[in-house]
């Protein structure tokens, strides 16, 4: 309908401004009402139009209005305020789109903004010291959503996970599953001072020292053994960890194309062709032994060391050499969905990749920070896990509430605001439960369905209900019909924006609307043109909340 009322506007404007020195604007702003009192949609176009016409905007708007071509699908137009234009539909616009959903399906809302170009999220990229926490969750869960949307809006996207297989907290790893090898407790002498208590390190020795194998998603490795052996040690903690990462995300229902090695970056190079690029470019200093790059110069609060004194290179070297080949693989876009805790990266990344004059626009790659979660019980907050120890882990929420509550509640806040996961909620199979309450509705449509059969009436197919639309008149149909249409300026929305919550929240919203409509039409009537019509009606609804759902990664089902 929005496209239709736009185009109908383009031909007035084309009429309004013939012969006129003032150009047509290339966006119109047209949006759906708040109060169906003043139509369903409205547009501002004749207040844009004043100045440049020199015209009062309520003459504008009568103007316009005068120009608009007739159109079966509008009933009526009004001018309200100071020129205000308010479009209110006929009711074949609104049955129009009922069709339109069950002619697409799965295909509804989707959009080819991105024109298969080429779009990487990465996201979760734990280091692998250690089970999954809740944190890492919501990162798991927006991310993947990011890239459900992403593909729905035509992009050709990559799911990347970057983890360190080096460094400081993987030297911690190792040395704590060695303490445990050797029989060393945490709190004894001996125990690494910065080492990882959880019961799983007890569990990693044991299998190391019983010479399992570990197969994970990137690698395979088989124990030596010997727990004098710290690197063979290093290995399979990695590995070991690495597996189970895998299989919390499996549960979660989570993959990842690509998994990305920190190491690599220095095994193969690029982190010296990134410093030698560097250092070409004219942006680098010395300063107390130390080489720094003069990151200031492109929006930093403050130059960066890059190479320490001691030797050695700082995180941020490394870091920007990743997004050089994230570049250089040919992705246009690039979205990094992390923990709140990165937003000192942004800055000093980009700087960097600026610095190297390769061509990479200022605002790449983007972000998405998430803020931390807090796990509620019976009013009071879960701060550990049995296994963790020191933190609640994501297949801790799993095991509680199920994997479709998980990801409808981690995504379901913007992802800068603080998130209360309260899981007597996620477990409640109330109206009050927001995951239960969106599934509830798609169930209520399939037993409508069966309950056809089961009374003897005649089966429905799409074609009977098309053919009945016509009949679909009240207010209470007309209001749902309207939430449906909204649904794909949601996904475009949600895509650009990057707030895959609106999504969760749109779907709340279509579920109330369905299950008002739901309390007061009856479907199951003996006219069988108004029972087919809202039969297809309500197949249209279900439609969306699927589609929804699946972009969320939570079920549809049938039954509940």
């Amino acid at each position: 309908m929005k496209l239709q009322i736009l185009a109908l506007l383009r031909q007035a404007l084309a009429t309004l401004l013939a012969g006129s020195a003032v150009t047509a604007p290339e966006t119109i702003n047209l949006d759906p009402t708040k109060d169906s009192k003043h139509g369903d949609f409205a547009t501002n176009l004749a207040l844009a139009l004043a100045k440049p016409l020199g015209k009062p905007p309520r003459k504008v708007a009568e103007e316009l209005v005068q120009a608009l071509p007739a159109s079966p699908l509008v009933a009526k137009v009004e001018i309200a305020g100071p020129g205000f234009i308010n479009f209110f539909m006929a009711p074949a616009a609104f049955q129009s789109i009922v069709a339109d959903i069950l002619d697409a399906g799965a295909a509804y809302g989707r959009n080819n903004n991105g024109a298969g170009r080429k779009a990487m999220v990465e996201f979760v990229s734990a280091n692998p010291t250690g089970p999954l926490h809740v944190g890492h969750g919501r990162g798991a869960a927006v991310g993947d959503s990011l890239a459900r949307l992403l593909a729905a809006a035509g992009w050709d996207v990559c799911r990347e996970f970057y983890y360190n297989d080096a460094g400081a907290q993987i030297a911690n790893l190792a040395l704590s599953v060695q303490a445990r090898c050797k029989g060393v407790e945490p709190e004894q002498p001996g125990w690494p001072e910065n080492g990882y208590r959880g019961e799983y390190i007890k569990d990693v020795a044991k299998a190391y020292l019983a010479g399992e194998t570990v197969i994970a998603d990137d690698q395979d490795v088989t124990a030596a053994k010997d727990p004098d052996d710290l690197e063979a040690i290093r290995r399979f903690a990695v590995a070991c960890l690495r597996r189970e990462q895998d299989l919390d995300l499996k549960a979660f229902g989570v993959h990842f194309d690509v998994y990305y090695l920190e190491s690599s970056l220095y095994s193969d190079g690029k982190v010296e062709q990134t410093v030698e690029a560097l250092l070409k470019s004219g942006h680098t200093f010395e300063q107390d032994g130390a080489l720094w790059l003069r990151t200031t110069d492109f929006g930093d609060d403050k130059d960066r060391v890059m190479r320490k004194s001691e030797g050695g290179y700082t995180y941020f070297l490394p870091d920007v050499a990743y997004h050089v080949a994230k570049w250089q693989r040919g992705f246009v876009r690039v979205i990094n969905e992390q923990g709140a805790d990165h937003h000192g990266t942004i800055a000093r990344v980009r700087a960097g990749l600026q610095a190297l004059e390769i061509g990479i626009p200022k605002g790449w790659p983007e972000y998405v920070l998430h803020q931390m979660v807090t796990v509620m019980r019976g009013g009071e907050e879960v701060k550990i896990s049995k296994r963790a120890g020191s933190y609640v882990t994501l297949r801790d929420l799993i095991d509680e509430v199920g994997r479709d509550a998980t990801r409808y509640f981690l995504a379901a806040r913007k992802s800068d605001s603080q998130l209360v996961f309260d899981i007597d909620l996620a477990r409640a199979q109330t109206n009050d439960n927001p995951v239960y309450y969106i599934q509830y509705a798609h169930a209520r449509v399939a037993a409508v369905l069966r309950q056809l059969g089961e009374r003897g009436l005649p089966a429905w197919t799409p074609e009977t209900g098309k053919a009945a639309l016509p009949h679909l008149t009240e207010a209470a149909e007309l209001g749902l019909i309207g939430q449906l249409t909204k649904y794909p300026d949601i996904v475009a929305a949600a895509a650009d924006l990057m707030e895959p919550h609106l999504v969760a929240q749109y779907l709340r919203e279509l579920a109330a609307a369905f299950h008002g409509f739901y309390n007061t039409q009856p479907m199951l009537v003996d006219d069988a043109g108004l029972r087919n019509a809202r039969i297809a009606l309500a197949v249209a609804t279900q439609q969306v909340l699927r589609n929804g759902l699946d972009l969320l990664g939570v079920s549809a089902p049938e039954k509940m």
